[in-house]
């Protein structure tokens, strides 16, 4: 059995995002904007969270604003990558290590070292793009969140780096860029793992750059350069990367800027009761008893 070339390799997902954490807030402007969206979209909901766990969280700055949001809720930080939580913690202030309820843990969005029924509210900026196994994903946040607590998430979708991947594709068939979920997938997968009333929309940001070498350091910077396991291992040859800079000419604007985009995926979603037993047919479609899709 052939292994998927664009399966992703988690351990270099650690490994990438532990090299970026130094640097990664002056890098990440995207991830900080979006995640900006994503909590004001919370001032669209009524919920009084006592227990938060943000998922991926990087540095710690979203955990921050929960805090400061949420007076007297706990807010759980966790990462897969030890150097960002390390970050995360530097940038703590002496009361907040002395008052503050947050706490960080090292830890796999696909097994979460929390219990069931533990949260409120999973937070997660741009994470589930990084999970091999997005079954498996949602289904510990559903295991994680109390009946009612809300999942509120981002994600890239499949346009995301078009300009680069169309680049890379005249030089040649190897993986240079990323694979990324179509919405409606992610929104499969949330009624697969009994999350309740998913909704899901879409938006394109356009970041802007004075050459090709910018925009590879960006990812490199922010530790999203290409984690699949068909990637070429060995290193790209200068005269690769020339072609492949030059073909990404075609897209400079009238500006004089090269553009990079990225198809931003919003989703939420509620906790469920107990999972439902399913019952899977030869077609292999799924029934799952009505009573149990209740908020």
């Amino acid at each position: 059995m052939h292994q998927d070339p664009y399966q992703l390799d988690k351990r270099l997902i650690r490994k990438s995002f532990d090299r970026a954490a130094a640097g990664y807030d002056e890098v990440a402007l995207l991830q900080q904007e979006v995640g900006q969206r994503l909590l004001e979209r919370l001032d669209l909901i009524k919920l009084q969270p006592k227990r938060i766990v943000d998922i991926g969280a990087g540095t710690g700055g979203l955990s921050r604003a929960l805090g400061k949001r949420y007076k007297g809720c706990q807010v759980i930080t966790l990462d897969l990558a030890p150097n960002m939580l390390k970050q995360a913690r530097k940038r703590q202030s002496m009361m907040d290590r002395l008052f503050s309820k947050q706490r960080f843990i090292c830890g796999d969005a696909e097994h979460l070292p929390l219990a069931d029924n533990s949260v409120d509210m999973i937070f997660s900026n741009f994470v589930i793009q990084w999970c091999p196994d997005l079954d498996q994903t949602f289904t510990e946040f559903q295991r994680l969140l109390k009946p009612g607590g809300l999942l509120l998430f981002t994600s890239f979708g499949p346009d995301t780096l078009k300009e680069l991947r169309q680049a890379w594709r005249t030089v040649d068939n190897d993986i240079h860029v990323n694979s990324f979920i179509d919405m409606h997938d992610i929104g499969d997968a949330l009624l697969r793992a009994q999350l309740v009333d998913p909704v899901m929309d879409t938006e394109h940001l356009t970041l802007t750059y004075k050459d090709g070498m910018a925009v590879m350091r960006d990812l490199k910077g922010m530790g999203a350069h290409n984690v699949t396991s068909g990637r070429n291992h060995g290193l790209t040859g200068k005269k690769k990367l020339k072609y492949m800079l030059k073909a990404y000419e075609q897209f400079r604007t009238a500006d004089e800027k090269l553009p990079a985009t990225y198809e931003v995926v919003y989703g939420h979603a509620w906790g469920n009761e107990a999972p439902a037993k399913q019952q899977q047919n030869d077609d292999g479609t799924v029934h799952i008893p009505i009573s149990q899709l209740r908020r």
